[in-house]
């Protein structure tokens, strides 16, 4: 029996918008994923905490997100189990411990290319593990890179929605509906999410 192929997408997800379920689709779809786990993250260690809401609003987000999209989607919450901040090692460790049987990609945005060298044990991440990368306009990173290591440059079209615009604009009354998966927009206004800058 072949091994499953699951590709990760570790992020704080605050809030999931349609830019991250337009990539999860890219994915699975045109890569040969056989899953695609978003894994939600407690503390990103490059982002500050204050802005977050809280773990477990973002994890029932991007659970609503995907539901009726008969997608072979999946979310996780290891790394709440997990010491913080969360370091992208200890999750694939972990995730590799406790399912034997897969093989674990990991998905990025080519603007952690430029930084992914400061990662924890960034070599052995991709030593161990396939990286996909995701194109962001601006960071074309150099084909040398992907040549010498175990990447791959996803040709997905560009999505330029940040979570950090959708909760600027939500805080400012502003209706972001058509940005957001079905549920969440709803979600964010009944538990009152980023409505303070």
């Amino acid at each position: 029996m072949m091994a499953s192929n699951v590709v990760i997408f570790s992020g704080s997800f605050n809030p999931i918008h349609i830019g991250h379920l337009a990539i999860a689709n890219y994915v699975v779809e045109f890569t040969g994923a056989n899953e695609f786990l978003f894994v939600v993250s407690p503390h990103n260690p490059f982002k500050s905490k204050s802005e977050l809401a809280g773990f477990h609003h973002r994890l029932n987000m991007v659970k609503i997100a995907f539901e009726g999209l008969d997608l072979p989607i999946a979310v996780s919450d290891i790394e709440n189990t997990l010491p913080q901040p969360s370091y992208t090692i200890n999750t694939l460790n972990a995730l590799s411990e406790k399912y034997p049987g897969k093989n674990w990609s990991l998905l990025i945005g080519a603007d952690n290319l430029v930084n992914f060298h400061l990662w924890k044990d960034s070599a052995k991440i991709i030593e161990q593990h396939r990286l996909l990368v995701y194109p962001r306009a601006g960071f074309d990173y150099n084909d040398e890179f992907y040549e010498k290591n175990n990447a791959v440059k996803l040709n997905a079209p560009i999505m330029e929605i940040s979570s950090t615009f959708i909760r600027n604009n939500i805080s400012k009354g502003h209706n972001l509906k058509a940005l957001l998966p079905n549920g969440v927009y709803e979600y964010i206004h009944e538990h009152g999410l980023y409505l303070v800058n």
